[in-house]
């Protein structure tokens, strides 16, 4: 079992939290020694030996008294906490008392959240959870459970859930945990999910209720606040969108490889990594170089690197102008990705499971609009503009300005089509259909598709910035029925069929489903996940890509449809689509990432 561990209190595990700053160097001084009738500099001396500065002394950690508690609060940025103490060492803002004041009560951290979690560590007694509305779990979920389960007693460290959106992962991993806790001695556990944390957090809090807890210590947070578990120790993690760590370059995997143990022999927790879309190719898979070296009898060092452990082992990978690429050739990549199938799903017992949808896969169709005169005009303009400025950086070798002009060409392009889209909308809603609206860009798309609703007299959610909307209000209106329309710029995490059971226990509207791509998508995974907010569950729901007709969009949308990038399979299906995507753009002289990652 992997006791808590506070920032602060690694002095002992050897890691010095302090700033070590280096001695003061001794500048020479010019000394004059009588020597006939030259006078010289002496000779430097040698710097004396730097004294390391003494270590900063360990933030205490928060007591309570006699009838006193330790508060641990979820105090957001700049909110004003009166009474309450900031703590370094825990990062967040500490209250001590027996009881918790009327003007810190909003702060009070829900049950399974970080803040919580802290708290019940540092009091004795942690506080009682409230019983949360019991879920029955499904047939096909107790299943994969088991074979998760199976997988963590012969001593597997990462399992891959690779089940289709909608199909019920969460619950999955929750009742697999629960399993294993049984096998093996387990008190901790990580959660991990995808933003935005309003629904993402309390989604998670509201299942692990449901299904139980088992008695263990559950910690619910998201990516973007992965830095602040990243010195903690959990028996089991459960990264819900795995994906997120599929690039090795960033801080986040940093913090990633700290919670997973991705670089450690021993004190690793069993990591369950959930993922309709675990990659775009065999080298975004980081993650599950744990378990590829198990399988192979092999160090973890020597899959540290794992496009050079992929190419040790003769997949088709090889070092281009933008780091590692997977091959072209369509027979190589076929072989590639049954090879790596097999090392997961042939094991005994297997180290992946992906199910498809029962209710079938989502219908994807393209969507042309056929533009007014002003309007085709207003698009020649902007795409001869585009290819001018793409043509220039291109024979300067300036990818930043690359992807300047690729995105500047597809605000203005969606921006042309917006009444459009409106009008689709408007359509829709008349044949009593809600509908759900896919934008990347907020003020070029999501404000002025939404302003233009508004002025009809259609009410709309709108699921993007937390600053300017409850994100979780807005998606409750909409699954309601209160607003026909929503309009976000999420991928993942967020549920908008209809049917749903909702928090307060009444289920979701059950007007058919409809959504819409206000343009298409570059990258498979984030396409795949957002056909899967509505078509979820048991629920189909179709999905259409509006696209500009006689135009590069209407080529790039047919590629969108016809082969999408990313499949079932365990790294994606045919990315030769992002390649036939980026040569219609001139844009395949750029790394992949000015394609996928905006």
């Amino acid at each position: 079992m992997h006791g808590f561990v506070v920032p602060g209190l690694y002095r002992a595990r050897g890691i010095d939290e302090g700033a070590q700053m280096p001695g003061r160097r001794r500048s020479g001084t010019s000394t004059r020694r009588a020597t006939g009738t030259t006078t010289r500099k002496a000779a430097p001396r040698k710097p004396a030996a730097r004294k390391a500065a003494p270590r900063k002394a360990a933030p205490e950690l928060p007591t309570a008294g006699p009838g006193e508690r330790v508060w641990v609060l979820a105090v957001p940025f700049r909110a004003p906490a009166p009474g309450a103490v900031w703590h370094p060492g825990l990062q967040a803002s500490v209250w001590v008392g027996r009881s918790l004041p009327p003007e810190l009560a909003p702060y009070d951290p829900p049950p399974y959240s970080l803040e919580r979690y802290l708290e019940d560590e540092l009091n004795e007694v942690p506080r009682p959870i409230p019983e949360g509305r019991p879920l029955t779990p499904r047939d096909q979920q107790c299943d994969g459970a088991d074979v998760v389960a199976a997988h963590a007693a012969a001593g597997g460290r990462v399992f891959l859930l690779g089940d289709d959106p909608g199909v019920g992962k969460t619950g999955t991993a929750i009742l697999a945990v629960k399993a294993i806790a049984e096998q093996r001695e387990v008190r901790t556990v990580l959660v991990i999910a995808d933003r935005p944390a309003a629904i993402t957090i309390p989604h998670w809090a509201r299942s692990i209720a449901g299904f139980g807890d088992g008695g263990l210590r559950w910690c619910v947070t998201t990516w973007d606040r992965l830095g602040k578990v990243a010195k903690l120790r959990f028996d089991v993690v459960v990264a819900d969108e795995t994906h997120m760590v599929r690039h090795t370059t960033t801080q986040r995997w940093k913090h990633w490889k700290a919670v997973s143990g991705a670089a450690r022999v021993k004190d690793t927790p069993y990591v369950l990594a959930a993922t309709a879309t675990p990659a775009h190719t065999p080298l975004e898979l980081p993650y599950l170089a744990p378990e590829f070296a198990a399988r192979h009898g092999e160090s973890i060092k020597e899959w540290a690197d794992l496009p050079k452990a992929l190419e040790r082992h003769t997949f088709h990978v090889e070092r281009g102008r933008y780091g590692w690429q997977w091959t072209e050739d369509a027979d190589e990549r076929r072989a590639d990705l049954a090879r790596l199938q097999s090392w997961l799903a042939d094991a005994d017992p297997p180290a992946t499971l992906h199910r498809p949808a029962p209710w079938g896969p989502v219908t994807v169709t393209g969507t042309p609009v056929l533009l007014t005169p002003a309007e085709r005009t207003a698009y020649e303009a902007e795409w001869s503009e585009f290819r001018a400025e793409m043509q220039l950086a291109r024979r300067s070798r300036q990818s930043a300005k690359g992807r300047a002009a690729l995105l500047r060409f597809r605000q203005k392009a969606g921006l042309i089509r917006v009444q459009a889209t409106v009008e689709w909308i408007k359509a829709q809603v008349e044949a009593e259909r809600q509908v759900a609206v896919s934008v990347e860009f907020v003020e070029t798309a999501a404000d002025p598709i939404r302003e233009a609703l508004l002025d009809g007299g259609i009410p709309v959610a709108g699921i993007y910035g937390r600053d300017r909307f409850d994100v979780e209000a807005e998606r409750l209106r909409f699954q309601r029925g209160e607003a026909a329309v929503c309009v976000f710029t999420v991928t993942a995490s967020i549920s908008l069929h209809a049917g749903e059971l909702l928090p307060d226990g009444a289920t979701a509207s059950e007007a058919p489903r409809v959504g819409l791509f206000h343009q298409p998508r570059f990258s498979g995974i984030q396409a795949r996940q957002v056909t899967g907010r509505t078509h979820r569950d048991g629920r189909s729901s179709p999905w259409r890509v509006a696209f500009a007709a006689d135009t590069v969009e209407e080529q790039v949308a047919r590629v969108m449809v016809e082969r999408l990038a990313v499949s079932g399979s365990t790294a994606g299906a045919d990315t030769s689509a992002l390649q036939e995507i980026a040569e219609l753009l001139d844009a395949d002289w750029l790394p992949a990432a000015a394609l996928t990652e905006g």
